[in-house]
């Protein structure tokens, strides 16, 4: 019988141990944590969106990078399929807005009962607190892993599904790139992914915590658009967050100094649209302070101080504001600077962008191309998705192609 060895009780470690047991497999997975599926229990705000009940095309069409490396496994293990897994493993789903797929209890541990249960159920021994230092080859092949007490353990198959860097206090130190990095794999530059963002301009942290919907956010690097899309954001005591913002991050270049971004308050409207409702305001109230129409047009504390934004004082009498200032206002509500200083880091992210190169990587088995009989599945691998299920998604598609793989 094919021992496996899975490294890591996350999502991905979780699926791929399931897997290569049913498989016929003789399965061990080791975790370095107390408990199984740490970051299982945060993601969704304890919800848990597991995955999204969309096409595998669609799916690939919310993965910025190396989303060609996903079709086989998710055409082996697709979104539908994680859904009637859990059925089958007691844990109902229910499909919320944006077919995101949440557990119908809506508790994130009902998904990582049934990941443990199913482990249980197909003979997979699972090893709590226990830390691997490396991995152990022999004549350019992977024959086990060592662990921090020294221990060496054989096996005909080790997966690495560590996690990425994202969310340190579930385990996520970076170990698994370490480990690939040991054994001649390539792993491009780590960098925190679907995270929010510090902004130059202080403006932002005085309306901390309020929150826009229908909104749209443009990032631009020259005249190319890198992203754009109508969503929700929310100002917060650093500057920009939601999910427009989580997503946009995405898009941004490593050297994000040329790119700009521009905020569309009022995207539903045409500029000419928008400078007639501005004259009509105006001049439905030709004595009152520029202050007292703004609310009309925006939240009550974002009001206050965008006239300030466009150079205007807020005092100004209606009667006038002359047409250069009306223009400076109908361009700032549809084209609003925000400059990003930089992203959150690591403990503020969802996802981590960057890891294993997929080159190196059979994407129709998980199988390394570095080293024999090591696979690679999960967070460890340069891809990365949007919000709306996908990240999870991959976790369990990679994880599953990579323990049906081992077990052969």
């Amino acid at each position: 019988m094919c021992e496996v060895l899975v490294i890591g009780g996350g999502a991905a470690g979780m699926i791929a141990a399931i897997a290569a047991a049913r498989a016929g497999a003789s399965v061990t997975l080791l975790e370095r944590n107390e408990k199984l599926g740490k970051k299982i229990y945060i993601t969704g705000k304890g919800r848990c969106n597991v995955t999204n009940d969309c096409t595998r095309d669609e799916f690939l069409r919310e993965v910025p990078r190396n989303s060609r490396f996903l079709y086989a496994a998710l055409t082996a293990f697709g979104p539908q399929d994680m859904m009637a897994f859990l059925e089958q493993e007691g844990c109902p789903v229910t499909v919320q807005r944006g077919r995101r797929v949440f557990p119908s209890s809506e508790k994130a541990s009902d998904v990582t009962k049934a990941l443990t249960r199913a482990m249980n159920e197909s003979g997979v021994r699972i090893r709590l607190n226990t830390r691997v230092r490396g991995l152990w080859t022999e004549e350019n092949r992977c024959i086990g892993v060592i662990t921090d007490s020294g221990e060496e353990i054989r096996a005909d198959a080790v997966i690495l599904a560590t996690g990425g860097l994202s969310v340190p206090a579930t385990g996520s130190s970076g170990d698994g790139h370490r480990m690939a990095g040991e054994t001649g794999h390539t792993v491009t530059d780590c960098r925190p992914s679907l995270s929010a963002i510090e902004t130059e301009e202080g403006w932002p942290t005085q309306l901390q915590g309020l929150s826009l919907k229908n909104v749209r956010l443009t990032l631009k690097q020259g005249k190319k658009t890198l992203y754009t899309e109508l969503g929700e954001l929310l100002f917060t005591h650093f500057g920009i967050s939601g999910p427009l913002t989580l997503e946009m991050s995405c898009h941004l270049p490593e050297d994000f100094s040329d790119c700009s971004v521009t905020l569309n308050l009022k995207p539903g409207l045409t500029p000419e649209q928008l400078d007639a409702r501005l004259q009509r305001e105006l001049a439905e109230a030709p004595r009152k302070h520029l202050a007292s129409i703004m609310p009309s047009l925006l939240p009550a504390s974002f009001a206050a101080i965008f006239p300030g934004l466009c150079g205007i004082d807020s005092q100004k009498i209606c009667a006038q504001v002359s047409r250069e200032e009306r223009r400076a206002l109908c361009e700032k509500l549809q084209n609003l600077p925000v400059t990003v200083r930089k992203l959150r880091g690591f403990d503020e992210a969802i996802i981590t962008r960057g890891g294993v190169s997929v080159r190196e990587v059979d994407p129709g088995t998980m199988a390394s191309k570095v080293l024999p009989g090591l696979y690679v599945a999960g967070e460890l691998l340069d891809v990365d998705a949007h919000t709306g299920g996908y990240n999870l998604q991959i976790a369990f598609a990679t994880g599953h192609l990579a323990g049906v793989s081992a077990a052969i």
